[in-house]
């Protein structure tokens, strides 16, 4: 009798779990996004740039991020927003994601001098 009663539980929680509330970024084509959240909680969305690739607007966003630390500045994350996808620039590199709640995929990170790579794209010590 447990059994039933553990599947229906998990699927109610699914059920809940995805009718959550998901805040979606903008979908325009080419338009690179720095997105900050106003004091009463709403999401402003400023143009940064135009451009063709995710990996692109992460590279502005993170130029953006430099040049504001160099000014004094002491945000060391931020978030950005291109083609439906958000961007997460983290301290360990950046992940994006299709909503501000949801799962975030690894697109790119850092390497040893902080620099933004393709995961795999650095060559790895052979340990000789």
């Amino acid at each position: 009798m447990r059994a039933p009663a553990l599947v229906l539980s998990l699927a109610a929680l699914a059920l809940v779990s995805a009718c959550a509330k998901r805040t979606k970024p903008p979908g325009d084509s080419g338009i690179c996004y720095h997105v900050v959240q106003q004091p009463d909680g709403k999401l402003k969305y400023n143009k940064l740039v135009e451009t063709d690739t995710l990996e692109k607007c992460a590279a502005n966003l993170e130029a953006m991020r430099l040049r504001f630390l160099r000014m004094g500045g002491t945000q060391h994350e931020l978030v950005g927003a291109f083609q439906s996808n958000y961007i997460f620039l983290e301290r360990i590199g950046v992940r994006t994601g299709t909503s501000l709640e949801g799962p975030r995929y690894v697109a790119l990170v850092r390497t040893g001098d902080g620099r933004l790579a393709v995961p795999g794209a650095m060559p790895q010590p052979t340990g000789q």
